[in-house]
């Protein structure tokens, strides 16, 4: 597998995760405030990548304050932007450079690899943490595995 296929791979399981679990806090009893905050710190910090990757003004902060329905049109909006972006690239144009401002104003420059890599990782490792909110208040978790996402089968999943 090319790395540009790992890649895609990779963002298509963000994708297929962040929707995973936006139907799983959607179907949570009570109010999971935390688990609401923390999943949207996910799209949040997807969007604001995403626009340092296209090199425009994002459209969220990194931490937003929305809605269940517009976090649904947020992510919606977010998988079809990786989706998009990462169609028209090739293996040479994940070593082009991007360079960016973080939210405390100091300048980087990173690959687009390094960059689209740290989206997955860094939303797998918070939608984690959504499910351990969820554990907390005796909801079941969403099965977000990275191997249930490739096998199109979920997983075991206990409370």
């Amino acid at each position: 597998m090319s790395a540009l296929a790992l890649i895609r791979q990779l963002w298509q399981h963000s994708a297929w995760a962040d929707e995973e679990l936006h139907r799983t806090l959607r179907a949570a009893e009570g109010e999971q405030v935390e688990a609401w905050q923390e999943y949207l710190h996910v799209l949040g910090a997807e969007e604001i990548w995403l626009s340092r990757l296209e090199q425009r003004a994002a459209r969220t902060p990194v931490w937003p304050s929305v809605s269940p329905e517009e976090a649904g049109t947020l992510r919606t909006t977010i998988a079809a932007g990786y989706a998009a972006l990462l169609a028209q690239l090739d293996d040479r144009a994940l070593n082009r450079p991007v360079s960016y401002t973080t939210s405390d104003g100091r300048r980087f420059t990173n690959a687009v690899s390094d960059i689209v890599t740290h989206v997955a990782l860094h939303g797998q490792y918070h939608r984690g943490k959504v499910n351990l909110l969820l554990r907390q208040r005796r909801q079941a978790p969403a099965p977000i595995d990275f191997i249930a996402f490739a096998r199109g089968a979920r997983a075991a999943t206990q409370p």
